[in-house]
C-alpha cells in the first residue's frame, strides 16, 4: 500500500493518531468496500464503463443498530448533495443503519440494498421497525459512466460482508471515481487521540480546483504543474463521515460535525458553488458523558483528522481511466514531497 505522509515524517496538527489512523480506531466501528469496475460498449449492448462503488461505514452490528441506535449530528456546509435519513437526524438524533457512501445517480439503488440488508439483518425491520437508511453521494461522472446505474442493490451487502477494521483509501468504493483538487481523489480516513478514546473520520473526496490545494499550509497547488485537462467544473461534493466512542448528545455531535468544514478548508477548499459538503458524526458511547466545555479537543481532531483524510485520499489514490479514455492522475509525491522538505514540514 502507498505510504501515508505521516509515514515519511508529516504531522498534520498536534493531536495523536491511532493505533490504525483511521476512523476504525474507534471501537465498534468497521468500513466496508465494493469497487465496480468494468469497461463494456454503451447501451444497450452493454453497460458502458463503470469507475464506480459502494462504502459502508458500519458503527455496530446490524442485527442491532435498529433496537439500539447510534446517537448522531449533521452539518452542511455547502447543500449542492444528498445525505438521505439527515432529516431524521436532525429530528431524533439518531441513525439506525450504516452510512453508505456511493455515486449521485445510484443512491436509490443503494438505499434500495440498506433496505433488504437491514431486513435480513433483524426481523423486526418492515414490521414493528421501519427504517430510513443514511447515504451519502458523491458525483463521479466525469470517469464513471453514470448515464447506467453501475452498482447493484446486493453491492451493498457485499460491503457490509467486507467491513473489518483495516480501511483501504484512495480509488476503492465509492471513491473509485471521484477527483479531488484536480488529481484522482476517493476514500481517505484519520484519527485523532482523545483522552482514553479516539475520534475517527473517513472522507469522500471529490471537489477543488488544482491551484488551491495545501498541504500543511503549504500552497503546493501554486507550485506543482497542473495536471493534465480534466473536469472543468470545480464542484463536485465532500461527504465526511465523524465518529468517537465519547458519549455526545446529539448536539455535541451537531457541533463536531460543523467542525468538519474547518478541516476542509486547510486543504483549500472553498465550497464551490455546486459543490455539496455534508458531515455526519456519530457516537458510540453511553450519552451525557462529556460535558460542553470539555468539547474543544474534539474540536480540534476533527479538524486536524478531516484534514489529514483528504490529504490521505490523494496520497493514496493511483491514476485512473475512464469512459471515453479520459485519465485522471494521481498526485505526483516527489514533487509534493520536495516541497513539503523545502518548508520544513518534512525532514530528511
Amino acid at each position: 500500500m502507498t505510504k501515508h505522509l505521516r509515514e515519511l515524517g508529516l504531522r498534520i496538527g498536534d493531536l495523536e493518531p491511532g493505533l490504525r489512523n483511521a476512523i476504525t480506531d474507534v471501537q465498534g466501528v468497521s468500513v466496508g468496500h465494493v469497487t465496480v469496475r468494468r469497461d463494456e460498449p454503451d447501451p444497450p449492448a452493454g453497460r458502458g464503463v463503470a469507475r464506480t462503488g459502494v462504502t459502508a461505514v458500519v458503527p455496530g452490528p446490524l442485527a442491532t443498530v435498529v433496537s439500539h441506535p447510534i446517537a448522531a449530528g449533521t452539518a452542511v456546509l455547502n447543500g449542492a448533495g444528498e445525505l438521505t435519513g439527515s432529516i431524521q437526524i436532525r429530528e431524533w438524533g439518531y441513525i439506525e443503519t450504516p452510512v453508505f457512501l456511493t455515486s449521485t445517480m445510484a443512491v436509490g439503488r443503494v438505499y434500495d440494498g440498506a433496505v433488504a440488508a437491514a431486513v435480513a439483518a433483524d426481523p423486526s425491520v418492515g414490521t414493528e421497525n421501519f427504517v430510513i437508511p443514511v447515504v451519502g453521494e458523491c458525483d463521479d461522472g466525469w470517469l464513471n459512466d453514470a448515464r447506467t446505474v453501475q452498482v447493484e442493490a446486493a453491492d451493498v451487502q457485499r460491503a457490509l460482508d467486507a467491513a473489518g477494521d483495516d480501511v483501504a483509501e484512495g480509488a476503492v468504493g465509492a471513491g473509485t471515481g471521484m477527483i479531488c483538487f484536480g488529481w484522482k481523489g476517493g476514500i481517505g480516513t484519520a484519527s485523532r487521540r482523545v483522552g482514553d478514546g479516539h475520534v475517527g473520520v473517513l472522507a469522500l473526496t471529490n471537489f477543488g480546483t488544482h491551484d488551491q490545494l495545501r498541504v500543511d499550509g503549504v500552497p503546493v497547488g501554486r507550485v506543482l504543474a497542473p495536471p493534465p485537462p480534466g473536469r472543468d467544473e470545480p464542484g463536485g461534493s465532500c461527504i465526511v463521515v465523524v465518529a468517537t466512542d465519547a458519549g455526545l448528545e446529539t448536539h455535541q455531535l451537531t457541533r463536531l460535525a460543523r467542525r468538519a468544514g474547518l478541516g476542509l478548508a486547510r486543504t483549500g477548499s472553498i465550497g464551490h458553488h455546486g459543490s455539496g459538503e455534508i458531515f455526519v458524526a456519530l457516537s458510540i458511547g453511553k450519552r451525557g458523558a462529556v460535558a460542553d466545555d470539555r468539547l474543544n479537543s474534539f474540536f480540534g481532531a476533527v479538524v486536524e483528522a478531516t484534514e489529514e483524510s483528504v490529504l490521505n485520499s490523494l496520497w493514496a489514490a493511483e491514476d485512473v481511466e475512464g469512459r471515453e479514455r479520459r485519465v485522471i492522475r494521481a498526485l505526483p509525491h516527489e514533487p509534493v514531497l520536495g516541497l513539503l522538505r523545502e518548508a520544513g514540514r518534512i525532514l530528511g
